[in-house]
């Protein structure tokens, strides 16, 4: 009976409070001209007795099995997550090798590209120059032949005019064209003071065909300087020389002997 009263007096002012409350929510207060419908105030009372034990929150207890279930969860996750990144770095890796044995590979294709041009190059090159050396030797043995032919021609031109011109020689022709020379040579000389008797001279003349006089020149000579000079005005004088019957006596540098007295 006595525990009874002991919680009638508190049960009592919840009562009277929760009735307070309820009474508030009707109570308007006046504030002039405007009317304003007064807010309920929540008050949350708590029943204190001097026997109440103040009972902490209640904190949920995760059983030991979930929790273990979670961290594997967790763990999994974690693991997935490694072996999707190890995954990808591997086939990143394999893109990677896979892009530079393609760059090898086409590396390798045009430094062959590149080598079989130069061969090539180096085979047309090595056949021009050894088309140009062949060309070369054909051109030599060529001008060899045309050479020799024209060195024997010449060779026989020479024979056939010396053999013409000793048949000349035998036949009196060269010292007539020589006795010409002379007569005309000894026609334009003015014989100075200083010549002795018995004047021979040796005497080269270097004419053109035709006669004309080139050049003159004293091989030997009896007679000094001035006769010297006497000789060489009367053959410039006589040019053009007279010309030989024969054609085969005509001789550029002509060498003939200068004796006035015969």
């Amino acid at each position: 009976m006595l525990q009874q009263n002991e919680y009638l007096v508190p049960v009592t002012l919840a009562v009277l409070l929760h009735i307070v409350m309820f009474g508030s929510l009707f109570v308007v207060l006046d504030f002039g001209e405007r009317t304003t419908l007064a807010m309920p105030l929540a008050i949350k009372g708590t029943l204190v007795t001097d026997n109440a034990v103040v009972i902490p929150p209640t904190v949920k207890e995760v059983p030991f099995e979930q929790s273990i279930s979670e961290q594997q969860r967790i763990d999994a996750e974690e693991l997935k997550r490694q072996q999707d990144a190890k995954i990808e770095r591997q086939r990143l890796s394999r893109i990677a090798e896979q892009e530079a044995e393609r760059k090898r590979r086409a590396e390798a294709v045009e430094r062959k590209r590149q080598a079989d041009e130069e061969a090539l190059k180096e085979r047309r090159r090595l056949d021009a120059e050894r088309k140009r050396e062949e060309e070369i030797e054909r051109q030599r043995l060529e001008n060899l032949r045309l050479r020799r032919e024209a060195e024997s021609t010449a060779r026989q031109v020479e024979i056939d005019a010396e053999s013409n011109r000793f048949a000349a020689v035998d036949a009196g022709e060269l010292a007539a064209y020589q006795f010409a020379i002379q007569q005309k040579v000894v026609r334009h000389w003015i014989k100075p003071a200083s010549s002795q008797p018995e004047l021979k001279c040796e005497v080269r003349v270097q004419q053109l065909p035709g006669g004309a006089v080139v050049s003159v020149s004293i091989l030997t000579c009896n007679g000094d300087a001035a006769v010297r000079r006497s000789i060489i005005a009367a053959i410039e004088k006589a040019s053009p020389l007279p010309i030989p019957s024969n054609p085969n006596l005509f001789d550029r540098n002509l060498r003939f002997t200068f004796r006035p007295e015969q």
